[in-house]
């Protein structure tokens, strides 16, 4: 046998399966891209995506269920174990809501991406641009040459006006019907890499995956068609910071490297329970690894860039980012902290005390003073992480199913409510100043009723998803003696719960404006994935045994 046939590494396909259903679909959407006329392209892209994610997850289930036994596969790369397979299926499961809120066109004409990316202006400017472009034409059209040329080779000249030419119809038509059909593939790749960055068993694989779910979302984030400044600021201000902590991720990978000399989870948990090697290289490491995780996660005081880019992003993909981003992250942290780090947990635990506390103390108080609701949800996922710290940071099976759970549970509610929000609109697009909000029970009583049960399920009210959840938590982190850090929580959900009420109270107890926003009735799309997102969150809340269940015994493999 040739050197180079025994150095080659063992791959278990099956156990990989899920990874590499959703990577290729990622490659043969992007040919799709590419090769398909764009008058079907939306809806074939929107089918193969979500056929991709379903066969994803029918992948994850058989796995499951096969009683395979956990496995660390391509030279050591990814392990395949319990934790793995439940952060998979989460991904996936909030994946295909995600995705129906991606492609809906019912409640933005044309869907919620600009279809034209080159274009420097806003959708509206543009429609101006080619009203000119036909006034100018039909001002010039009286010879038979300049009919000629705004008749254009799709007729339009014939249609007895005259003013409008063949690629003048054909973008506004582009415009109206199938809008920015990229985001599939783009979506398909960051859940990809979403995967790959909760599964990896090493440091090195774990910064690729990283980069792999952050620059397509980076691109995500900029194309909204309406309000198109704010939503390419919220892209560069979420490239740029996102660069940064990555550069501080891989710092502390090198720092860990040369303490470890190698970059395996287990091989740096080895050396930090018996190296001669100064701890200084260990800890700052650890420092600078936490950094780069902590910003993906949102977590308090490394979450600068999430108003902003929640604010300026299409909804659509705040949702997506907000669900399913926070679970790949979280994962992550799991993985790091239990395999890496568990033998020093007393090491570091205390600074970690301080990250969480300022994570729920900041998400809390700052969203008290917010009047945009997309702001306010995203400081009340800062809050969120902080609660998920505590689970994180237990390293015990209670506190690993409890954060598991947590993440199932906050991402179906998280993806249900932006969807509502997108349905609340004014002449600019979405309304999403407080203001607008006022008298919503009174206009549309089925969307404040929703709304009212989700925010409800946020604040942590029993019968919701989210008193499961943060129950769970807490009684993980008491029995592992964080019974401060849980009585700091228990105050800050107190807190937390005045911004959810006070918009229950407005949404019910104000007079709407005569010239207020209208509730736009949404499509078949968003209201799956809105009712996807209630029906989980009160079955969470009511009967969480079987999801508890399987949560329960997972441990990761190392």
């Amino acid at each position: 046998m040739s050197p180079l046939t025994s150095a080659m590494p063992t791959i278990d396909y099956g156990a990989i399966a899920p990874v590499l259903i959703v990577l290729g679909g990622a490659c043969v959407s992007v040919l799709l891209e590419a090769l398909l006329p764009w008058r079907v392209r939306g809806r074939v892209q929107l089918g193969f995506t979500l056929l991709v994610v379903v066969a994803g997850l029918l992948a994850v289930i058989v796995r499951s269920t096969s009683g395979a036994p956990a496995v660390t596969t391509l030279a050591g790369a990814l392990a395949v174990d319990g934790p793995a397979l439940f952060l998979w299926g989460t991904l996936l499961a909030l994946a295909i809501p995600s995705v129906l809120l991606l492609a809906d066109r019912s409640v933005e004409p044309g869907g919620a991406f600009v279809a034209d990316p080159v274009a420097l202006g806003e959708a509206e400017e543009k429609e101006k641009a080619r009203e000119a472009r036909v006034a100018v034409g039909a001002r010039s059209g009286g010879g038979g040459r300049s009919r000629a040329r705004t008749g254009g080779g799709d007729g339009a000249g014939r249609d007895g006006a005259g003013r409008d030419g063949g690629r003048g119809r054909a973008l506004r038509a582009r415009d109206t019907v199938e809008g920015h059909t990229e985001i599939h593939p783009f979506v398909l790749f960051a859940l990809g890499g979403m995967l790959v960055f909760c599964a990896a068993d090493d440091l090195l694989t774990m910064f690729i995956a990283l980069e792999v779910l952050s620059l397509p979302l980076y691109l995500l984030c900029g194309l909204a068609r309406r309000k198109r400044l704010m939503s390419q600021e919220s892209a560069v201000k979420y490239f740029l910071l996102g660069a940064f902590s990555s550069a501080f991720f891989l710092y502390g990978l090198a720092l860990l490297y040369g303490y470890a000399d190698s970059v395996k989870l287990a091989d740096i948990s080895q050396a930090a329970a018996g190296s001669l090697r100064p701890d200084s290289l260990l800890f700052g490491g650890l420092a600078l690894l936490v950094v780069g995780l902590m910003f993906k996660a949102s977590v308090g005081p490394f979450h600068t860039w999430t108003p902003d880019v929640y604010q300026g992003a299409p909804t659509s993909v705040t949702a997506f980012m907000a669900a399913c981003t926070k679970v790949a992250a979280f994962g992550a942290i799991l993985r790091v902290f239990t395999v890496a780090f568990g033998s020093t947990v007393w090491e570091w635990r205390g600074v970690l005390w301080a990250v969480a506390i300022a994570s729920m103390v900041i998400g809390a108080v700052l969203g008290l003073t917010q009047t945009d609701v997309k702001r306010m949800i995203a400081y009340s996922s800062v809050a969120h992480a902080g609660f998920l710290l505590l689970g994180a940071m237990a390293i015990t099976p209670a506190g690993l199913s409890a954060t598991l759970f947590y993440l199932l549970a906050y991402g179906f509610t998280t993806v249900a409510l932006f969807g509502l929000v997108s349905l609340v609109r004014g002449p600019d697009g979405e309304a999403t100043h407080l203001s607008a909000w006022a008298g919503l029970g009174k206009r549309s009583p089925v969307v404040a009723a929703a709304v009212t049960f989700l925010m409800l399920a946020l604040a942590g009210i029993p019968l919701t998803s989210g008193f499961t959840a943060k129950f769970a938590v807490f009684s993980a982190a008491l029995a592992d003696g964080m019974t401060p850090l849980v009585i700091v929580a228990l105050v800050v959900s107190a807190v937390a719960a005045f911004f959810y009420l006070r918009l229950i109270v407005l949404m019910y107890f104000s007079e709407p404006a005569a010239d207020g926003p209208t509730v736009s009735v949404p499509g078949p799309f968003t209201t799956v994935a809105i009712t996807l997102g209630v029906v989980v969150t009160l079955l969470l809340g009511v009967v969480p045994t079987a999801v508890l269940g399987w949560a329960d015994g997972l441990s990761f493999l190392g």
